[in-house]
């Protein structure tokens, strides 16, 4: 496996020249204060060493030995505790953390590109730290400030790590029927009890203690979503000091034995009426669990973006050093018995998407940042609402469509290798094994598909939808006459997108079989035009510059396979959103 080298000149240029963030943080006095140019540059500098030097080597042992249960505890990998202090003594797990209970502060779309790397070194090793962060923006978003004052600090700093404990083994996505109970006691505090399953990190070696979010139901709770209250449940009580007290009766009875990030604990914990507080209001559970939950899904889809650069680091090093046959225009080395497999064409074929959608991928999970951080930090409630709609519309494209295309190329690096992809040695297969979880966890893709078509487009009768395209339309309309190679099958593809959104919407009015059917297809529909607009904002950063650099040079020819190769796969999906939901029902359930 290749050295994983941080790619910190490809974020610079998302960053500054791409989006110009300095010019947004300036209209915001929360960031203004806080963050500059060269806080961002030594903040990336320094995570793209932590991540190469100290996590990323440890990745592919981590993954052959796993983590261990024995009688309740889990231990993980070797070197795996003692990488994570130094990640937490950092500062890298309260990146985007209140400064007031002592996180950096920094804006989601600086936080993102340090996820990026976390994950790109070791996936399971970023799930740690990616889960206390966001069990940290619930409890900001929603606990007494005595319970901020207690875990966050701790939390911030990586000393306390978090887990969010939502689904059980009969409930699955439906957490309205989910059986753990919440008992209030006269203290004010409450006696949890009830099993869940698919915990990450429920239970490690990492930290001295775990803060858990624990959903479950009041005695007197409504049926239903809306009777799930949000439970505040830790490892080991806290005294008035600070100091910990004594074992909370909540057990990991079990690691999961996974396709995947095997260095990543999945556990099912036990609560056995175990001391909890509750984090908001009563029967508001689920509303102050999604706080964090368009920031998670913003991180799967960053972890399949994540898995997919490693994956190409590594085939393109590959690429470049394999022998193996002759280019078909005759020897390109010539004082070889072979050449180098990137001369073929199906090789440059399979490495140019992986570098189209990874770098697509990149900008646009930036761009999705920066509609949080507009929500977040604006003073303009104009600007705040655009953000809020904008990041509800995008947040389901953005976890399905990256680790959709995650699992699509990290596939491609593993076929380059050959009959190496295939053995352990070489780190591809993992790659795949790993990013696989990302199509499933934090909804199922198929989920989020419902959620953007179902939800997000029809619920809002297309407002959402008009908000984003029509920023598309304002972009290809002002556009330099240069653009045009690529504003042209901009607005061919906004086209399409336009009359597939109204024949959904139209066939939903008379039968609601067809969300469901055409969700899936949609969203890639809608995923690959809005990497065409990425692409487009790219070239238009690049363009003029190709001679003063490479990088911009292979830039604007990423971009030209995008449009040319990647582009049109829009016309079979919508072709087959277009085939109607008919098709689905033509067998009856036993004839499967």
């Amino acid at each position: 496996m290749a050295d994983y080298k941080a790619p910190l000149r490809d974020m610079r240029f998302v960053l500054n020249e791409v989006f110009e963030v300095s010019s947004l943080w300036a209209q915001m006095p929360a960031l203004a204060e806080t963050v500059d140019a060269d806080t961002v540059e030594a903040i990336l500098e320094e995570a793209g060493k932590v991540t190469s030097k100290t996590i990323a080597p440890l990745s592919r042992s981590a993954d052959e030995e796993g983590c261990r249960w024995d009688d309740g505890a889990v231990t993980t990998p070797a070197g795996f505790p003692e990488a994570y202090q130094t990640y937490a003594e950092g500062g890298w797990v309260g990146v985007g953390g209140d400064p007031l209970h002592g996180g950096m502060g920094m804006p989601k779309v600086v936080s993102a590109q340090v996820e990026e790397m976390v994950n790109s070194s070791s996936l399971a090793f970023g799930l740690y730290p990616m889960l206390t962060a966001g069990a940290c923006l619930s409890i900001n978003a929603h606990a007494s400030e005595s319970l901020k004052e207690t875990y966050l600090p701790n939390m911030y700093a990586g000393v306390w790590t978090g887990s969010m404990c939502l689904t059980e083994s009969h409930a699955g996505t439906d957490l309205g029927i989910i059986r753990t109970r919440a008992e209030p006691q006269a203290d004010g505090s409450y006696k949890v009890s009830g099993t869940k399953i698919f915990i990450t990190g429920g239970e490690h070696d990492l930290t001295e203690n775990i803060i858990h979010l624990v959903l479950a139901k009041l005695p007197d709770a409504p049926a239903g979503p809306k009777g799930i209250s949000l439970f505040l449940v830790p490892k080991f009580m806290v005294n008035a000091d600070g100091s910990l007290g004594q074992r909370n009766p909540v057990n990991c009875g079990s690691i999961e034995h996974k396709m995947g990030i095997q260095a990543s604990s999945t556990c099912v914990m036990n609560f056995d009426e175990a001391v909890g507080y509750i984090v908001g209001e009563p029967n508001k559970g689920l509303a102050a669990m999604f706080t964090m939950m368009n920031y998670e899904r913003l991180g799967v889809g960053i972890q399949g973006l994540a898995s997919a650069e490693r994956s190409y680091q590594n085939a393109i090093e590959y690429a470049r050093d394999r022998l193996q046959s002759r280019s078909p225009t005759g020897p390109q080395a010539k004082d070889k018995v072979a050449d180098p497999i990137i001369v073929h064409p199906d090789v440059r074929r399979m490495l140019l998407t992986m570098k189209a959608c990874n770098e697509g991928g990149r900008a646009f999970s930036t761009y999705v940042a920066m509609q949080l951080d507009c929500a977040k930090f604006s003073e303009d409630p104009v600007v705040r609402k655009r953000g809020e709609d904008l990041v509800a519309l995008l947040t389901p494209v953005a976890k399905a469509f990256l680790t959709d295309l995650g699992l699509e190329t990290t596939v491609h690096g593993q076929q380059i290798f050959g009959g190496h992809g295939f053995i352990r040695e070489w780190g591809q297969e993992q790659l795949v094994r790993d990013v696989r979880i990302t199509q499933i966890y934090e909804g199922t893709n198929g989920i989020q598909a419902l959620d953007l078509m179902g939800r997000k487009v029809v619920g809002s009768g297309g407002a959402l939808y008009k908000l984003f395209i029509d920023e598309i339309r304002h972009f290809t309309a002002t556009a330099d006459a240069a653009l045009g190679e690529f504003t042209r099958p901009l607005n061919a593809a906004l086209d399409n997108l336009d009359d597939l959104t109204d024949w959904v919407l139209d066939r939903a009015k008379t039968n609601p079989n067809e969300i469901g059917a055409a969700s899936v297809e949609y969203l890639h529909v809608f995923g690959y035009t809005a990497y065409a607009y990425m692409w487009a904002l790219m070239a238009k950063a690049s363009l003029g510059k190709e001679a003063q650099e490479d990088f911009y040079a292979s830039k604007l020819g990423t971009a030209r396979f995008y449009f040319a190769r990647l582009l049109p796969r829009i016309h079979s999906l919508t072709a087959s959103v277009k085939a109607g939901s008919e098709s689905l029902f033509l067998l009856d359930a036993d004839q499967f």
